[in-house]
């Protein structure tokens, strides 16, 4: 179990705040098998002050932008993706608090688990330090996923639906054939098909994540 003293430390290094209480910031670590308090209320916390970062930040760095576009950008920002890429490179895998069960069944390297920590510790920097603290750990952390986007992106189902309708064929048709794991790290398997042209298959930690990456594995099937 990770001390205090080693907790604090690692807060300090990776969020860039002292932790007052250091035993938020573990309850945010906490998954619901280890036994313990667990990080599902200051994950609920954390997703909410996280979209407001995000749309403040993206209001303000592009001025010009309609909706549409500030939303796309939006919706890449505070994915589940983004901020398992951001937990993982500040180390949250190596800080989770798990079950042995959930240890044993790859938890760790669950990109819902560690998108969910990292939102539950916005959440707890947001209570001890308020928006300030969790604005300065997004911009930070987030800012190479913000500006390395020149464009808008374009969601892969919208962009395959889009190339569906440009070259008059039937809309993509998604279909779930399988889900496998246990509860806290499920996979599931989604097959994509553009009817008469093509298909492609793909999984996910969520029925979204896997039609997202089916879609985007079609588009650069077909591309």
């Amino acid at each position: 179990m990770t001390s205090p003293n080693s907790l604090a430390s690692w807060v300090a290094t990776a969020l860039g705040h002292s932790p007052a209480d250091p035993a938020l910031f573990s309850r945010a670590l906490t998954h619901a098998s280890h036994g313990a308090a667990d990080y599902e209320r200051l994950e609920f916390l954390g997703d909410r002050v996280l979209g407001v970062i995000a749309a403040a930040w993206l209001y303000r760095l592009f001025p010009d932008e309609p909706e549409g576009k500030l939303s796309r950008r939006y919706n890449a920002i505070v994915s589940r993706e983004s901020c398992a890429e951001v937990g993982r490179q500040i180390g949250v895998p190596q800080q989770l608090r798990l079950g042995k069960q959930a240890r044993d069944d790859g938890a760790v390297h669950s990109g819902n688990v560690v998108g969910d920590a990292v939102e539950a510790l916005i959440g707890a920097l947001f209570l001890e330090g308020g928006l300030p603290a969790a604005e300065a750990f997004v911009h930070r952390a987030w800012a190479d996923l913000v500006t390395r986007q020149a464009n808008a992106p374009k969601h892969p189902k919208s962009a395959l639906q889009e190339w569906a309708a440009a070259h008059q064929a039937r809309p993509p048709v998604y279909t779930l054939i399988g889900r496998a794991g246990p509860h806290h790290a499920p996979r599931f398997t989604v097959t994509v098909s553009i009817p008469g042209r093509a298909e492609a298959q793909a999984e996910g930690a969520s029925k979204q994540e896997a039609e997202t990456a089916a879609a985007q594995a079609l588009l650069e099937k077909i591309k």
